[in-house]
């Protein structure tokens, strides 16, 4: 007994986790559902959330007065991942406990972990980060509010949440987003917010996967491979914001995992996480939402708002299909800017397309909105733009800023 309540003084997050997911648990079987065991796992298979989910397990059962079967549980974790420093941290503390107590992950005297006392700190933020996001999952059917709303052609969308250091893989079904994994990650050593080339920050934003790098290519540094994004975008270039470079990428092969805070800039998983993304999403068609803190809304909550702005790239439509200049050069705004050219040097271009319509109707197909609100409100609008009667026709992106009741356009480029 005396041991088995040394062993309760370990971690105690563990334990609120722990009784939140046996209460969730508890609401299932209530329902007549029963939650889905995990697939079995050979001891070198590698599954996207599979090492954390194995620890996850390990809290639940210290919560649950089982420190030994927490024990078997940890040793063959650390066995199948060697790397995994919060999981060796973790093992060692259970073996720690059946002898004295453990009040706090790491719990070591002083002589011994003053020499590792930064990365100690680090295991212990990385393992309140992933129960924090555990804990305060998105409730089922929820979707971030910038996915206002995504197009066929947008098979994949990825949220990244930084307060909670949390990535989230969403697949866009005919029934809407659905969220299909999450992961723990790493951001910049000085946070997020990236303003200047080297300010080891991780910029906030949208953006999209811009390609698929060979990891043949890269050092090991890199892991199992890297999705660069398109930092800086339009909107980081209006504001002047410098720097570029920024990637989801892996880790090198004698790290699991990296502490919340470690990296010059980019978004870094585990190797097995980075690779599900990799097999799983599109490069182009993939929009990656960074913020600080996710905004959670129902999707018929942005319903109104997509539908609003619809309508305002309807007006956009209908100018350019009637060939109005003036009607369309007013959706621009005065200070719009595309690769260098100002407006009036863009309207020979937009008066060009409007010749080569020949009176023909324009068609949008593909459409996808995708709206960053900070302090201003700005609108990432990518379509398909068809003339009537041609079989192809250009894939476009427009920005949009909304200034006072009307929205403007401040870019515009062909992918």
């Amino acid at each position: 007994m005396k041991k088995a309540a040394a062993a309760l003084l370990f971690i105690a997050p563990c334990l609120v986790l722990a009784f939140s997911l046996a209460r969730a648990e508890t609401r299932a079987h209530a329902n007549g559902k029963r939650p889905s065991p995990a697939p079995a796992t050979a001891p070198h298979e590698a599954r996207g959330g599979e090492a954390e989910a194995r620890l996850i397990d390990i809290y639940k059962l210290i919560g649950q007065s089982k420190p030994r079967e927490a024990l078997r549980r940890a040793e063959g974790l650390v066995k199948d991942h060697p790397n995994f420093q919060l999981a060796q941290l973790v093992y060692g503390d259970l073996l720690a406990s059946f002898s004295r107590p453990v009040r706090t992950p790491g719990d070591v005297p002083d002589t011994v972990g003053k020499p590792g006392a930064a990365m100690l700190a680090e295991l212990r933020q990385e393992s309140q980060l992933r129960l924090r996001a555990l804990r305060e999952r998105p409730a089922p059917g929820m979707v971030p509010s910038q996915f206002l709303a995504l197009s066929p052609r947008n098979k994949h969308a990825i949220a990244i949440d930084a307060s909670r250091s949390r990535l989230y893989l969403f697949e866009n079904t005919s029934a809407g987003l659905k969220l299909v994994a999450d992961y723990y990650i790493s951001v910049g050593k000085s946070g997020i917010e990236k303003s200047v080339e080297g300010d080891l920050r991780t910029p906030v934003g949208v953006y999209f996967i811009t390609s698929n790098l060979d990891p043949k290519s890269l050092r090991d540094f890199y892991g199992s491979g890297a999705l660069p994004i398109n930092y800086p975008n339009q909107l980081d270039i209006k504001r002047g914001k410098t720097g570029g470079g920024i990637w989801l990428h892996g880790t090198p092969p004698a790290q699991f995992s990296r502490a919340p805070l470690s990296t010059d800039g980019c978004v870094v998983l585990a190797n097995p996480d980075l690779e599900r993304i990799i097999r799983t999403v599109e490069v182009r068609s993939t929009p990656v939402v960074i913020a600080h803190n996710l905004k959670w809304m129902a999707p018929q909550s942005l319903a109104a708002d997509s539908k609003s702005f619809e309508n305002v790239l309807q007006g956009w439509h209908h100018a350019k299909s009637s060939g109005d200049m003036a009607k369309l050069t007013a959706w621009y705004a005065p200070d719009f800017l595309s690769y260098g050219k100002t407006l009036a040097e863009w309207t020979p271009l937009l008066q060009s397309e409007i010749k080569q319509l020949g009176g023909r109707d324009i068609q949008l197909k593909d459409v996808s909105y995708l709206r960053w609100t900070d302090s201003t409100d700005t609108m990432v609008v990518t379509f398909g733009e068809l003339i009537k009667g041609a079989k192809t026709g250009r894939t476009k992106r427009q920005y949009w800023v909304r200034q006072g009741s009307q929205w403007k356009i401040f870019f515009e480029g062909t992918i």
